[in-house]
């Protein structure tokens, strides 16, 4: 591929209309980059991470006698398709909104074809914002489907009865897509704590819908899969993934009948929204130090970074999606940006690291597959 990387693509936006929730729990009004808030810079997150006691990740690893992070192969090619999202969630660290512009545009997805055309990466992981609500998504699901590759949705749910988004299930099923979708408590409170008023009964008016499809059911007759995820609500580790798996099942099967195929724990990172609801809680340095205090050496074989490459709205390369939000690029050795993408050198890579890491590697660990012991 000899073409430059084209300029980023901005969509417009015609109002600011969806931008609040009313009710109890209402989530941020707008996103920190509409607010034009101090957190919404990835320098002065990385600085306020920087000043807190918690030791340099890669310290830590060479205090325990551990290597220093290298990538294994490039198994995962993840692509976030933009910031836009029709929800505004108070943990979010894309700091994703209705008032974000940024997508993915057309022709940084054909140079992510072409590389799936010239490469053995198996699977493209797809997140956002609503991955759903870049316009040329269902054209690049259907594209990557061709190509035999394993295409991953993650999905907030309430996309898909969305205006504009409901015929979304019937696609997806159709190309058999997997969807991991967010669902952060089997409670409407604690749901709508985190994400809105009203977030938690269009997710599972969401979830039977799919399940009318196949989706969170047995692949024996056909299933497709279906994986929800879990974070905790506010600055806790999550708890046993199996334990509380088998607590979501009870809880979702007994109240509304639905099945799916496993659960997911992901650990909340301290970056953006998150990040700026510790700092306003007086938290930070309590949840690094329970980060760093229950540092794991059995989870950094697992970490997500090995095997995914993450690529950003604009194109550009980074060894995570944390990682992208912090506009930690891939290492100076290796290419930073898609139209350089060398599988070979990535493969290989020094893994960018940094404070933000412990919450990858705390307790069972986390990364975007879930627990990692």
């Amino acid at each position: 591929m000899t073409n430059p990387l084209p300029p980023p693509n901005l969509v417009r936006l015609e109002s600011p209309a969806g931008f609040t929730t009313s009710g109890r729990h209402p989530s941020p009004r707008l996103s920190l980059a509409r607010r034009a808030a101090p957190l919404a810079s990835p320098q002065e997150q990385i600085h306020l991470l920087n000043h807190t006691a918690a030791p340099e990740f890669a310290e830590v690893l060479k205090a325990r006698g551990l290597p220093p992070l290298k990538a294994s192969g490039v198994a995962v090619l993840q692509l976030n398709l933009g910031k836009l999202c029709n929800q505004t969630c108070s943990h979010c660290h894309v700091d994703a909104g209705p008032d974000r512009r940024e997508v993915m545009s057309r022709a940084h997805l054909e140079y992510a074809l072409e590389i799936l055309k010239r490469t053995e990466i198996g699977t493209v992981d797809l997140t956002g914002g609503a991955p759903e609500m870049n316009p040329h998504f269902r054209w690049f699901v259907a594209e990557a489907r061709s190509l035999g590759r394993r295409v991953i949705n993650r999905c907030n749910l309430t996309i898909l009865n969305a205006p504009g988004f409901t015929d979304l299930p019937e696609f997806l099923a159709a190309h058999q897509v997997e969807i991991v979708a967010s669902l952060p408590c089997y409670l409407e409170e604690n749901t709508d704590r985190q994400r809105g008023d009203g977030v938690f009964v269009r997710s599972i008016a969401a979830l039977k819908r799919l399940n009318a499809l196949g989706y969170g059911q047995p692949a024996e007759r056909g299933g497709l899969p279906l994986t929800l995820v879990y974070n905790p609500i506010g600055p806790t580790l999550p708890p046993s993934q199996n334990a509380l798996e088998t607590d979501y099942r009870r809880q979702l099967s007994e109240r509304f009948g639905i099945v799916f195929t496993r659960l997911f724990t992901i650990t909340n990172l301290p970056i953006s929204r998150f990040l700026e609801e510790l700092v306003r809680e007086d938290q930070l340095d309590t949840y690094m130090s329970l980060l760093v205090n229950s540092f794991n050496p059995a989870t950094v074989e697992g970490v997500m970074c090995r095997e995914t490459v993450s690529v950003s709205w604009d194109g550009r390369l980074f060894d995570c999606d944390f990682n992208q939000m912090l506009d930690l690029e891939t290492d100076s050795a290796v290419p930073r940006r898609l139209d350089e993408f060398d599988a070979e050198a990535l493969g290989s890579r020094r893994i960018v690291t940094g404070k933000h890491c412990f919450g990858c590697t705390a307790g069972a660990g986390s990364s975007c597959q879930g627990a990692l012991v």
